[in-house]
């Protein structure tokens, strides 16, 4: 009864637990300086994340990314997540800057 009782509460604080949530926010400047001009709160994995209107910045700081994450930089072919991403960086928490020239539009995560 008792090895029963420890899986059944094992089983409750597993689904309790928040599913895995990465944090972004989208900077005018390059390094992440200047004004913010987006945030991305408790983005799941695998989901495509981008400003909408014609929205882009120069870079993007992030944290909780458990696996790679991929940005994509703003303009037509390359917007939501399509065609291929222009920066590619490990896990953990840091900051992608465009490279001179582009802005970023769009992110996605593992």
């Amino acid at each position: 009864m008792q090895l029963n009782l420890a899986l059944i509460m094992s089983a409750i604080l597993a689904a309790a637990s928040p599913a895995l949530a990465a944090n972004f926010q989208w900077f005018s400047g390059s390094a992440c300086g200047g004004s913010v001009v987006a945030t991305s709160d408790n983005v799941p994995a695998n989901e495509c994340v981008g400003l909408t209107n014609g929205g882009s910045a120069k870079s993007v700081s992030y944290s909780g990314v458990p696996g790679s994450a991929s940005f994509f930089q703003s303009g037509g072919q390359h917007d939501f997540c399509t065609n291929g991403a222009t920066i590619l960086v490990s896990g953990g928490s840091g900051c992608a800057t465009a490279p001179p020239g582009f802005n970023i539009q769009s992110f996605s995560y593992n």
